[in-house]
């Protein structure tokens, strides 16, 4: 059999591009693909391995025969692909779950810890030359240890936050999910399952959010789930910009119904709302909730594995449909 032809839309870990350029005839490409650039890689390449910041979008599902058969998706989330389009097309769709659950939850831990002792703030403060010395009641903020955690997502990234959130800092856990998780590790922790999203965020000293994107959580929270939240709690984000309005955000906080936000993903990525730019309660990060040598790293060999099964004609590991 002829080598398989593959494009990965941006460039990767060394290693990973290394393993694949051995095996595959591989190009190596350097930015999102545009609409039109997708619909002339789907006409030369076997496979295509998109991230995030790749669009899919439904019109490409009307394209007819195409020479691709997989989209390797470099990354867990897939909402930025339009499943339907690719099923039309005959394209099987996988990612790549399990590897960056660690990585992410400590990314969300980093956010709440740092919009909590207002560590954003500090450092501002101290790197322009404003910092005149200690003094009792400069940038007090909200103590971790002991406050309540509500995690919106149960599932790994979910259970790993909890995790580290009340071994580590002794944080009461609610969560809510479609369903009770049944772990006897949940259990330990004393988690408690919120069925109403609702009663999470009247309880909740912070809000963390763990959810898949697309159509079932787009605007999840909106203003009406602001309102819910408690004056003093805060907002936290690493899974997928499209679960919170941020027009609805930008408002909570203008209005004081809630102190502060931390935010790793944005709706319309890398475009920031200017609202939120300027906001000393608000932490922001670009999109580093996988961002370790390791983790990317191992997302690339998942992708791998599953290239390579498909192209043996054998199961696919991480098939998504």
């Amino acid at each position: 059999m002829a080598t398989a032809r593959i494009l990965l839309t941006q460039r990767w870990p060394a290693a990973v591009e290394a393993a694949l350029l051995h095996e595959y005839d591989t190009t190596l490409g350097e930015r999102p693909l545009s609409v039109s650039e997708w619909r002339d890689a789907l006409t030369q390449y076997d496979a295509i391995c998109p991230c995030v910041a790749d669009r899919f979008v439904a019109e490409l599902g009307e394209l007819g025969a195409v020479r691709t058969r997989l989209l390797a998706n470099y990354g867990v989330g897939y909402n930025h692909l339009d499943l339907a389009a690719a099923r039309k097309l005959g394209i099987t769709v996988t990612n790549t779950p399990g590897v960056l659950t660690d990585a992410t939850a400590d990314l969300a831990m980093t956010l709440l810890l740092m919009v909590a002792r207002r560590a954003g703030e500090g450092e501002r403060q101290l790197r322009s030359g404003q910092w005149r010395g200690w003094y009792p009641t400069h940038l007090m903020g909200t103590q971790v240890s002991g406050a309540t955690l509500g995690i919106v997502g149960m599932g790994r990234i979910g259970q790993a936050m909890a995790h580290k959130a009340h071994h580590g800092f002794g944080m009461n856990i609610l969560y809510h999910n479609r369903r009770e998780v049944q772990d006897p590790a949940v259990a330990r922790m004393g988690a408690r399952f919120c069925a109403n999203l609702d009663d999470l965020l009247r309880a909740a000293d912070f809000v963390t959010v763990h959810t898949p994107g697309g159509q079932g959580t787009q605007h999840l929270f909106d203003a009406r789930r602001f309102a819910a939240m408690q004056g003093h709690a805060y907002f936290i984000n690493t899974a997928r910009g499209d679960v919170v309005d941020e027009a609805a955000l930008i408002a909570a906080l203008d209005a004081g119904c809630i102190a502060g936000a931390a935010l790793d993903v944005y709706a319309q990525e890398p475009h920031i709302p200017a609202a939120l730019l300027g906001r000393e309660n608000v932490v922001l990060l670009p999109h580093l909730g996988s961002a370790t040598v390791a983790t990317r790293t191992a997302m690339g060999m998942k992708v791998k594995a599953n290239l390579d099964a498909f192209f043996k004609g054998q199961p696919v590991p991480d098939q998504v449909f």
